[in-house]
């Protein structure tokens, strides 16, 4: 069990262990819309991807799962993360159009659900799905 510190956007978080140590988290799976790059404008829908998480883990609660790879090369873990019901995040982010997927092998642990909750998502115009944007 983990105790959330600091959300960063919509898929980068920092949480704290039970030894006390702070530790910064990837979603595995999903790509959120940008707010934070250093090199590209804040993209639309990310303030409500951000909002999402942050609700998401309104308990400060979470479980971690890491899959293959566990460091990416930006020194982040690399997590799916769960709620403190133990609902997948990254699922629920997907499911209600706050994110893409967005897998890299060898993580690809969850794409099929990942795959089919965007397709559903898409397919309602929900979130991001049912922006006009040109």
């Amino acid at each position: 069990m983990w105790t959330l510190s600091k959300i960063v956007d919509g898929d980068t978080l920092y949480a704290i262990d039970s030894t006390g140590n702070s530790t910064k988290f990837r979603l595995i799976g999903i790509d959120t819309p940008e707010s934070r790059h250093p090199r590209k404008p804040v993209q639309p829908y990310s303030a409500e991807a951000t909002a999402a998480l942050t609700s998401y883990l309104a308990n400060d609660t979470l479980y971690i799962e890491y899959d293959i790879q566990t460091v990416d090369r930006y020194n982040r873990a690399l997590a799916y993360v769960y709620d403190a019901d133990k609902e997948l995040v990254n699922a629920k982010l997907v499911a209600g159009g706050f994110a893409r997927v967005s897998t890299y092998p060898p993580n690809v642990k969850y794409v099929e659900l990942f795959t089919r909750l965007q397709q559903e998502a898409r397919s309602n115009n929900i979130g991001l799905w049912g922006l006009a944007i040109e």
